[in-house]
């Protein structure tokens, strides 16, 4: 066992293995995504001070800070942590099970899929908020759903799983292309604003259902993290092991779709996030990795650090969306596509001079 892995034993007899590193960086993340969101909900044109927003949050703030922090700004936070958090977990899932660093919602078209979904109520029946959360979630399920059942063939496999994606996304990004020509003025802006991936004016009507989503798949998602490792060494293995493989990858599949078309619903399509936030988790754990033919690092699927880093990198991006650009506010999808977009060509560019590429 490596100095970076630990054993607990019970008084019972059960033996527990605990990664000290990534229990480190989970810890650190969680630290860093409550800190940016103390500085976000302080953030606005009424600011407040860090401790005002703390003491304001146990009830100690004056009647205006209560109705800003409560009623105003907690609500986005806690959509940004949770949208942060599904995006990351559902891309680690997506990626663990395509064994594919691109496996992402991004890439397979379930945002674009969910994108489908609330343009038809906004073009089509010209529906209320509600309604286009309601659409986007059935986009994004219909979608999942087409592509699994186009990528089976005596069970799924990660590479057609990408492809059927890929041509997935493009079915969808020219669906959605077709919607807004036949949209009205009004209804194109109202799509476009919605396709840009936003927090503003999100309120507890779109906490609750995401948390109690979150509260629901995340213990089973977790519950399965030993199976889907085992799955990463092949399925001929994982069936030696005891992993009942497409019950396991189904379940695990349709769990991503929810996280992933969930977030959607409730921020628009936020780009990059599920994309990046597996591959950073799994860099900053890099120690606990095995070692695959060749000396290859395996780092495995870090579910729980990739859901801290998908919470922390949305709610830093959207500070930074408040405060670094002025008055004028960009939605939080531009900067996550911004720093997406820069993480890709540094990758690409590390990649490149390694000489893998």
């Amino acid at each position: 066992m490596s100095r970076a892995t630990r054993a607990l034993r019970t008084p019972g007899g059960l033996s527990v293995r605990l990664d000290v590193r990534a229990l480190a960086v989970v810890v650190l993340l969680l630290v860093a995504a409550l800190a940016a969101s103390v500085l976000l909900i302080g953030t606005g044109d009424f600011p407040i001070a860090a401790g005002d927003v703390l003491r304001t949050l146990v009830g100690d703030g004056n009647a205006g800070q209560e109705f800003i922090v409560n009623e105003l700004r907690l609500p986005r936070v806690l959509v940004g942590l949770l949208v942060g958090a599904s995006l990351g977990l559902g891309g680690a899932l997506f990626q663990a099970l395509s064994r594919n660093p691109l496996g992402s919602p991004d890439i397979l078209g379930l945002g674009q899929g969910s994108t489908a979904g609330a343009l038809v109520v906004i073009v089509l029946f010209s529906g209320s908020a509600g309604q286009v959360t309601v659409g986007a979630l059935v986009g994004g399920l219909a979608t999942g759903l087409a592509i699994y059942l186009l990528a089976w063939k005596r069970g799924v496999h990660g590479y057609r799983l990408v492809l059927v994606g890929i041509g997935m996304s493009a079915i969808m990004t020219a669906v959605n292309g077709y919607l807004l020509t036949k949209a009205d003025l009004v209804d194109a802006a109202r799509a476009v604003v919605w396709m840009t991936g936003s927090l503003s004016g999100r309120d507890w009507a779109q906490v609750w259902p995401l948390l109690a989503l979150c509260a629901v798949l995340v213990p089973l998602v977790l519950g399965n993290a030993r199976a889907l490792r085992m799955m990463e060494m092949g399925d001929d293995v994982s069936y030696a092991l005891g992993v009942r493989v497409e019950r396991v990858r189904m379940l695990l599949m349709l769990a991503a779709v929810l996280l992933t078309a969930a977030a959607t619903a409730a921020a628009g399509p936020v780009s990059f996030v599920a994309l990046t936030a597996p591959q950073l988790a799994r860099r900053l754990t890099l120690p606990r990795c095995l070692k695959g033919a060749g000396g290859a690092p395996m780092p495995g699927p870090n579910l729980l650090p990739s859901l801290c880093m998908g919470a922390a990198l949305l709610v830093a991006a959207d500070w930074i969306s408040q405060r670094v650009f002025g008055a004028d506010q960009l939605p939080v999808g531009v900067v996550t596509g911004v720093l997406g977009g820069v993480y890709l060509l540094w990758l690409l560019v590390t990649e490149r001079k390694a000489g893998r590429i």
